[in-house]
């Protein structure tokens, strides 16, 4: 029997390639960076042949360096940034553009046309999320407006759109040699062209935007296998499992059970909690796919979006030169026994979940002559717990399954201060698994379900294990206190851009 399941873990500034064992533990890993590219301001790009390139560089990495082959694999999981958007000639696999980057907002304009009198939220009801630039339906929109005969080719069946999964999968399999067109439903349920409850393509949304469906991937589970690999270091390797990003975060963290939650902190912060088989509608919240394990029910979660957490400690190195590395910012905020009083509010370019306002902008609030250094630190720190408070709040509010504990990752979660200050604001525990990586974790349990390399559900949560526990220490009446004046200083940061 082979000895590792492998995951491809494919994400905004790299791609990797990861191999487990059967304890879920990481044995061999190998990165490359590739470009990001700015042509306009608030336009970002990616070279889409140039991450097929690096993924083959990083399977071959890491099996070079732990003297790995193929017949040791016995399935690969892909997990991608999600809404990215790749369209490619399905005769000679190129693509017509460059990948359009999830964080890119070209498609402003366009977001409010198709919005017209109806509003952002006229599909909501069936695809779980508000018209915005962040998704991927606008993004092809836009590409079969501005590339040069591209609606006359994609209405003819000569070209494929996908995100990174879907674009991955297709290289993987055979590319134009019989390459898989497909990608799984919690991908899908980012292109806002997704049927939450039929789990097919929403023909008005197809319609509103002017998509042909001929262009489309098939939409299939986050665990089967779609096909063999063919043409890279793991060829005859079936590909097995595929799930976006945070939902393989989800799944990493073994949030199978209905009221289960993770954050995953980052440049920003995603949190997300499992409906179950519910699908729960929010004006304040996204409603997404968490996973559908073959044949199987679908799982729901409600994700609430965080723009700004990691890089607000970013800020801080490299434009206020507080602090000369990320991890001093720990340091610099025990220097004080407290905020003084003082509140950050990061909205350097609007807010996200629960309030969405692009009107509004950054403010540090609070400051008396008596602040610091130290002061502005523990506020910074702070803001990223008090924003992920306001989530959970409204997703326990929604969804009726309080929180009982919230498992975390990422990077932010080494800062020990942090996560003790998110338990105290939370009332729950707050978890760090041993094996952080669990993004790509998520990946490879999926393919390992899919051909019994793991048995099932209960065996991952066995295989899953905790690092460190924060317990929370704060009296009620300070939580709730502070919290006020967190909402307080949120309320100073709106109607700062005036609309024209």
């Amino acid at each position: 029997m082979a000895k590792y399941v492998g995951a491809i873990d494919q994400g905004t500034t790299s791609s990797r390639f990861i191999l487990f064992d059967k304890d879920g533990k990481i044995v061999a890993v190998d990165q490359r960076e590739h470009e990001q590219i700015n042509p306009k301001a608030g336009w970002v790009e990616h070279d889409a042949s140039e991450i097929w390139r690096r993924t083959r560089e990083v399977i071959g990495g890491a099996l070079a360096r732990y003297d790995a082959r193929a017949g040791d694999i016995e399935a690969i999981g892909i997990t991608n940034q999600r809404e990215s958007t790749v369209v490619w000639e399905r005769e000679s696999g190129k693509p017509i553009h460059n990948s359009i980057v999830w964080q890119d907002t070209r498609t402003d304009q366009l977001v409010r046309e198709l919005a017209g009198e109806a509003g952002l939220d006229r599909l909501r009801d069936r695809v779980g999320l508000p018209l915005s630039t962040y998704f991927s339906g606008p993004k092809v929109a836009w590409l079969l407006e501005n590339v040069d005969g591209a609606r006359e080719r994609a209405e003819n069946g000569e070209l494929a759109f996908g995100t990174m999964d879907t674009w991955l999968l297709w290289n993987l399999t055979g590319g134009v040699k019989g390459g898989i067109h497909a990608t799984d439903v919690t991908n899908a349920s980012r292109t806002m062209l997704m049927d939450l409850e039929s789990l097919d393509w929403h023909e008005p949304s197809l319609e509103l935007m002017g998509i042909p469906r001929a262009m489309l991937p098939e939409i299939r589970s986050s665990s089967e296998v779609y096909g063999e690999a063919s043409g890279t270091a793991v060829g005859g390797r079936p590909i097995a499992g595929i799930l976006g990003d945070q939902q393989a975060a989800l799944f990493g963290q073994t949030c199978f059970a209905r009221g289960e939650a993770k954050n995953t902190y980052g440049t920003g912060s995603f949190l997300l909690l499992n409906t179950g088989e519910q699908i729960v509608r929010s004006q304040k919240l996204l409603t997404t796919l968490g996973s559908k394990l073959g044949d199987g029910r679908p799982t729901y979660v409600l994700e609430g979006s965080i723009a700004v957490t990691g890089a607000l400690i970013q800020w801080l190195r490299d434009r206020l030169k507080l602090i000369e590395s990320a991890p001093e910012v720990e340091d610099l905020a025990r220097t004080v026994e407290d905020n003084g009083g003082v509140y950050f509010v990061p909205a350097f370019s609007g807010l996200f979940a629960p309030y969405w306002r692009d009107d509004a902008r950054g403010v540090i609030v609070g400051l008396t002559a008596y602040a610091n250094q130290g002061h502005i630190a523990r506020a910074a720190l702070e803001a990223t717990a008090w924003q992920s408070r306001e989530v959970v709040d409204e997703a326990n509010a929604v969804a009726d399954v309080p929180l009982s504990e919230l498992k975390v990752d990422g990077g932010m979660t080494t800062n020990e201060l942090l996560m003790q200050f998110q338990a105290d604001v939370l009332g729950v525990p707050v978890v760090r698994p041993a094996v952080t990586e669990t993004t790509a974790l998520g990946a490879a349990f999926a393919a390992g379900l899919a051909v019994g390399f793991w048995s099932d559900q209960d065996e991952l949560r066995e295989r899953w294990s905790e690092d460190k526990r924060w317990e929370p220490e704060m009296e009620e009446s300070v939580r709730e206190h502070e919290y006020g004046q967190w909402k307080k200083a949120v309320t100073r940061s709106f109607d700062w851009v005036e609309q024209e």
